[in-house]
């Protein structure tokens, strides 16, 4: 499937709303859970307020939940006073927030820390530094980690309970905060569904049909997944060499080095775009690229990368992080490439689109098929009761 043949999606912020009334539907219903965090935008705040929250007022009868975020802090008393379970999420640390934190406690209001990344403890920034690419001899670049991920763990620390994305995460946040940790993974909200749904069924529509491209997707978001990439990138460059039909495709901010600047004509760059585009970009891709270093800091991050390809019926071919390699199945509804098997993956999945490509469509339906049932937003209740209300430490 081809970029052209899916219309672009008109995209506008979701969560919109006034203060006033977002405090209104936090009071709609007898429980109430209000979820705090730095400033809305399009990463940890969709995946861990904003889906969390459409999930409780779309199917939790008894609770009503809404968000709110740094700049109303000076009205939040008047959220506390409405409260009965405070989430906090990946909120560094100020005094303000910590007399929040001390009114909730004091109202016998539940008090939970959310965090989807291994941020919180500061004997780990040499790993997170080096992982993200960083450079090591800007003292700025020490200045800031240090900051974030102390001050991150701080807020952590102050809180009942923490909830994270899976449960190598969770051994990590048992080790400096409390010892109540909760599992709930991340998932995809409607809106994604619903644009998910209408480019997967494009593609089945077509047979799953393309024209002579293949097109490899890497779809890093941030400037910091440079030395994941180049995992794979000699590889690229000897595959790239070899097949005149393939085309790399970058989405957000990667810094192509070495040889595969020979093959600008075949890279296809694209800038960072909304969550919604961005699916009908994954779709439009038949291989979804996950290359992972294999330490502490990557092990703890979630699968939502197999997921959002897995929606739109695109294959992925990841590093078996603990996340990953409990996600997809080799060669069921994916693949996991260790450093020395990637080439040997990719050309089985090259392999497999070749001729009438019956069993690229067979992996990709059996991916489509396993997010929709894990992953999709009406199937997460239960988890997220289990963590905001369940008052049995695990």
């Amino acid at each position: 499937m081809f970029i052209d043949e899916l219309p672009e999606v008109h995209y506008t912020d979701p969560w919109v709303q006034s203060f006033e009334e977002r405090l209104i539907a936090l009071k709609r219903r007898s429980i109430h859970v209000a979820y705090f965090y730095e400033r809305p935008d399009t990463s940890t705040f969709r995946y861990r307020v904003f889906n969390m929250i459409e999930v409780l007022n779309a199917l939790a009868r008894d609770v009503s939940a809404a968000w709110f975020c740094a700049s109303e802090i000076e009205n939040f008393d008047r959220v506390l006073e409405a409260t009965d379970v405070l989430v906090i999420c990946r909120y560094r640390y100020t005094h303000h927030l910590n007399e929040i934190i001390t009114r909730a406690k004091s109202r016998g209001c539940l008090v939970i820390f959310d965090v989807d990344d291994f941020v919180f403890d500061v004997d780990y920034v040499q790993l997170v530094v080096r992982t993200l690419d960083q450079d090591f001899e800007h003292p700025n670049v020490w200045d800031f980690w240090f900051a974030y991920i102390g001050r991150v763990g701080a807020t952590l620390r102050l809180c009942d309970r923490v909830i994270v994305t899976n449960d190598f995460l969770a051994a990590q946040a048992r080790r400096i905060g409390p010892r109540d940790v909760r599992i709930i993974p991340n998932f995809l909200n409607s809106a994604q569904l619903e644009v998910s749904r209408r480019v997967l069924q494009a593609k089945r529509a077509s047979g799953f049909a393309r024209d002579d491209r293949i097109h490899l997707g890497y779809f890093s978001g941030t400037p910091s997944h440079n030395r994941d990439f180049e995992i794979i990138s000699e590889v690229l460059d000897q595959l790239l060499t070899e097949e005149p039909r393939l085309r790399l495709r970058v989405v957000g901010f990667l810094d192509l080095k070495g040889r595969l600047g020979q093959h600008q004509d075949r890279i296809e760059r694209h800038p960072l775009c909304d969550f919604l585009n961005l699916q009908r970009l994954v779709g439009s891709t038949e291989v979804n690229l996950v290359p992972l270093q294999d330490n502490t800091f990557t092990q703890c991050k979630s699968e939502l990368k197999y997921f959002e390809a897995g929606i739109v019926g695109t294959v992925t071919i990841a590093s078996p992080s603990y996340t990953l390699r409990s996600a997809i199945r080799d060669g069921i509804n994916g693949h996991l490439a260790n450093e020395q098997e990637w080439e040997a993956k990719l050309r089985i999945v090259l392999g497999e689109l070749e001729g009438s490509g019956l069993g690229y469509g067979a992996m990709a339906e059996r991916a489509a098929e396993d997010s929709l049932e894990r992953y999709r937003w009406e199937n997460q209740l239960p988890a997220i009761r289990a963590a905001l209300f369940n008052n049995s430490a695990p």
